[in-house]
């Protein structure tokens, strides 16, 4: 500090932080005159202050920064550093910034700022009447018209108007704080050009009016009527300030008061009765709210940066100001957004995007902010339901789907799928919004954004409406017929559609036809129609993917290949138990994708993409086509089985436990010839050696080893553990190996848990005296055992709330072998297995009669209980 030259920034603020560490550990015990120490600088020069200041507020992030997540310790030591900080330096310290204050105000910006920077975050945990004083309180408001100290004289103010105090006591030092900044002229906020300092203004007005509200609230609880209505009088004052700022042409300003406006609002909620004043005040934030969600002429809507996506978060907030407008009156909100609405949508032609797009904003926002029970906005309550459905039929039949703005043609099919009901109440007007979303107001926009976000509406719309859709489905499917083109890689040229859109397109075709009230004959005549040029094109490019040498254009051929088989896919979605594929007359055409898509399987390039595609098909298929599905299992399977590696096996192994869990004893022949292939392409890929610290390899190997354990675990709880059992013993004994492995040596719960959950079904199946050969043996050598040595390790974390399930269903596996074996196994836990791991005999006797309780929950509990006192 005495060098000519000062340190750099950086260093001083690791200064600083060295001290505040210091200070947290050695205040408390070995240097209590820490700050009085530290205060000796201070009179040395400008710089000395600086480190000061800087220390004070490394302290205040290492002891009070509520941001920070401290540990209990680290909680009650903050706490006694504060308390032992009040008795003994407080004052000392707010006189040091009194005097930093006065001595360099005029002359050194920095250091002042710095210095207020402390007052505000010291002010919450210390006495605030060392502050909240004539001297300080005229300095900041002095401070308040320099321009280079009012930004963070004004935080300040801002930290003591938040500071926690008597209800009484905060009403009057916040009013007295307003009277002093009104007579200084701080409230003519149209005489302010410095948008900086009016954010902070805003902000602290935004303090005081909650402060106020906050009041009120205790003073209403606490039954001190006459205090509660002087302080509503004061906030009732503030509001026409409160109002100017929230319309403020500057966003920040505008959001940093809308706290005070939505507490104020939630007040006005609570009252009997409002006064014209109060209507007034309702009005008027009503009508700011509708100024303020207006995009600006500068909105980039195709490019959106940082501003676009702030205001959209500004909105945001708006929207939550509106919805409590909502509560508060309902009928005054309605006949507003209705004047809004209506004067707009009168000359919608001659209005600028903005006006017009937020009118229908608006009409959007009511459907959220005037809630009802499933979008039943068009019966109940006759006066609202007639003045939506007002607003709906002149949307629909003003032809404003047409304005020649993205931001309004979106906002038009927001809102009509928002209120999907009306067209329900007036289905005249489906063919007016069905034109609008396929001509070039929608499907066919110029704009990509608005396409893609079309197609989902479209597919909303279709399906909320499909009982009114009957009159429209053909000639619907003959307009979307070039939409549903999958897009060419051969040549480069783009569709109008993404794939991304194109699937809720092919869904929306999909529901349209199950959904008809056509014959099934007809249906499936429409579904061949739509599904039959995939498999045409699918045929076609899967030929060309064979051939095709360049690594780019196989990508682009396996990824269109990919695509066709996800659309035929999503068309499925529409069936339901109500409408079944059988039902509808297509499974035909189903199996016919099936057979037109399962030979991609045997591709010798791009394998991982075009097996993914397919097998996510054969899941949607054992869902539709049922049984049906079952030939063409046995094929796949062998295709997706060759040259495999982790990932395929760990997303194979979900496909064939579904057919298990759905079709059991139907597919027991399939399982028991596919059983030990699908197990040896697993082992084969388990033992294969990879690098020591690649951690994807090893996560992929953790994922197929829970896998696996899943695949046994289904075929086992399903009834079909003969499909084990008949594998032959050396097979049976190395499955059954992997699994006391997977439950003793590999410290991963989930699969742990597994691996007990097999245990004890199979205990539960063959343990008796009906089991396969050898399996008691099996029970006593290695069953017993692994049930003990996996909570034993080391990695076993009995505080981990997964490893506490696998412990469960330790305990399961134990309670099983209990109730098949009995005594015998009472037996050989006393007298031979537990004695062999050096248990007192006491606790051994403990242990039996736990396992011996009726109630499998006792011996749960014990057993955690146990194997705590055993890791001791």
């Amino acid at each position: 500090m005495l060098n000519a030259q000062p340190e750099k920034t950086f260093i001083r603020n690791k200064a600083a932080q060295l001290f505040a560490l210091v200070f947290v550990s050695e205040y408390l015990t070995k240097w209590p005159k820490f700050f009085f120490d530290i205060l000796s600088v201070v009179g040395l020069n400008p710089r000395g202050v600086d480190l000061y200041l800087r220390i004070l507020m490394a302290i205040d992030t290492e002891v009070v920064d509520r941001d920070i997540v401290h540990t209990p310790e680290e909680a009650r030591r903050n706490t006694l550093i504060k308390d032992t900080m009040r008795e003994q330096c407080i004052p000392n310290l707010v006189e040091s910034w009194y005097q930093i204050l006065q001595t360099y105000q005029h002359t050194n910006s920095e250091v002042t700022c710095q210095c207020l920077e402390v007052i505000g975050a010291y002010v919450s945990w210390i006495d605030l009447t060392l502050i909240a004083n004539e001297r300080f309180i005229n300095m900041l408001l002095g401070h308040m018209s320099v321009e280079v100290l009012r930004e963070e004289a004004c935080d300040c103010l801002f930290e003591i108007v938040n500071k926690g105090m008597d209800p009484i006591d905060k009403t009057k030092l916040v009013e007295s704080l307003c009277q002093v900044l009104q007579s200084a002229g701080f409230f003519s906020i149209d005489q302010e050009d410095d948008v900086d300092f009016l954010a902070r203004f805003s902000k602290l007005v935004n303090g005081m009016g909650q402060s106020l509200i906050l009041s009120w609230t205790k003073l209403v609880k606490n039954g001190d009527m006459k205090n509660a209505q002087e302080t509503l009088q004061t906030i009732e004052a503030k509001v026409p300030l409160m109002l100017q700022l929230l319309i403020h042409d500057d966003d920040d300003i505008s959001s940093n008061i809308i706290g005070f406006c939505y507490d104020y609002l939630h007040v006005l909620k609570q009252l009997p009765l409002l006064s014209d004043q109060q209507k007034n005040h309702i009005e008027a934030v009503m009508l700011a709210v509708m100024k303020k969600l207006t995009y600006d002429e500068e909105y980039n809507f195709e490019n959106e940066g940082e501003d676009e996506v702030m205001f959209v978060e500004y909105r945001k907030q708006l929207k939550l100001l509106l919805d409590r407008l909502a509560q508060v009156s309902p009928e005054l909100l309605l006949s507003s957004v209705r004047r809004v609405f209506n004067t707009t949508l009168q000359n919608w032609q001659a209005a600028r995007f903005m006006e017009v797009e937020v009118a229908l904003r608006l009409l959007y926002m009511l459907g959220e902010a005037l809630p009802v029970s499933h979008g039943a906005h068009f019966c109940g309550d006759i006066a609202k339901a007639s003045v939506l459905q007002d607003m709906m039929r002149t949307l629909v039949t003003s032809g404003v789907s047409a304005y020649q703005h993205t931001s309004v043609t979106l906002e038009f099919f927001e809102t009509v799928v928002r209120y999907e009901k009306f067209f329900t109440v007036e289905p005249q007007h489906i063919p007016i919004v069905l034109m609008a979303f396929l001509d070039h107001r929608g499907l066919r926009h110029g704009s990509p954004k608005v396409r893609s976000r079309t197609t989902y509406l479209f597919s909303r719309f279709v399906k909320s409406l499909n009982k009114q859709m009957n009159a429209y489905i053909e000639d619907i499917l003959n307009r979307i017929q070039d939409l549903l083109e999958p897009s060419p890689p051969e040549n480069g040229f783009q569709t109008l559609l993404s794939s991304d859109d194109q699937f809720f397109i092919y869904e929306t075709a999909g529901v349209l036809i199950v959904n008809s009230e056509y014959q099934a004959e007809r249906k499936q005549i429409l579904m061949r129609n739509l599904l039959t040029p995939l498999m045409e094109k699918f045929k076609l490019l899967l030929e060309k993917l064979m051939m095709e040498q360049d690594e780019d254009r196989q990508v682009t051929l396996a990824d269109c290949l990919n695509h066709i088989v996800g659309f035929a896919s999503r068309t499925s979605k529409a069936f339901s138990n109500k409408q079944t594929v059988k039902q509808c007359g297509c499974s035909e055409v189903y199996r016919d994708c099936l057979q037109t898509f399962l030979p991609a399987l045997s591709c010798p390039v791009q394998k991982e993409v075009l097996r993914s595609g397919v097998r996510t098909f054969l899941h949607r298929m054992i869902i539709c086509l049922e049984e049906e599905v079952l030939p063409f299992i046995p094929t796949a399977s062998e295709h997706m089985l060759k040259d495999c590696e982790a990932k395929d096996l760990q997303e194979f192994i979900p496909l064939i436990n579904q057919i298990t869990a759905k079709f059991k004893t139907q597919v027991s022949p399939f399982l028991q010839q596919i059983f030990m292939p699908l197990l040896h392409a697993i082992f084969e890929v388990l033992v294969r050696p990879a690098e020591e610290n690649d951690q994807s390899a090893a996560l992929e190997k953790q994922m197929l080893r829970r896998s696996y354990f899943a695949f046994l675990q289904s075929v086992s709880g399903s009834g079909m553990s003969e499909v084990i059992a008949n594998q032959g013993v050396e097979n049976v004994e190395r499955v059954l190996f992997t699994v006391i492995q997977g439950a003793v040596e590999y410290p991963d719960p989930i699969a742990q848990k597994t691996c007990f959950v097999i245990l004890s079904k199979l205990v539960e199946l063959w343990g008796g005296k009906d089991g396969p050969v050898g399996f008691t043996d099996f029970v006593y050598k290695h069953i017993i055992p692994a049930c003990f040595l996996a909570p034993l390790k080391p990695t076993f974390d009995l505080a981990d709330a997964q490893t506490v399930l696998a412990l469960s269903e330790c305990a399961v596996t134990i309670k099983t072998i209990h109730l098949k074996r009995g005594t015998e196994c009472i037996q050989y836990l006393q007298q031979e297995y537990l004695l062999s791991l050096q248990v007192a005999p006491e606790i051994i006797q403990e242990f039996c009669q736990a396992l011996q309780q009726p109630d499998s929950k006792v011996f749960r509990n014990y057993l955690k209980v146990f194997f705590q006192r055993a890791k001791l």
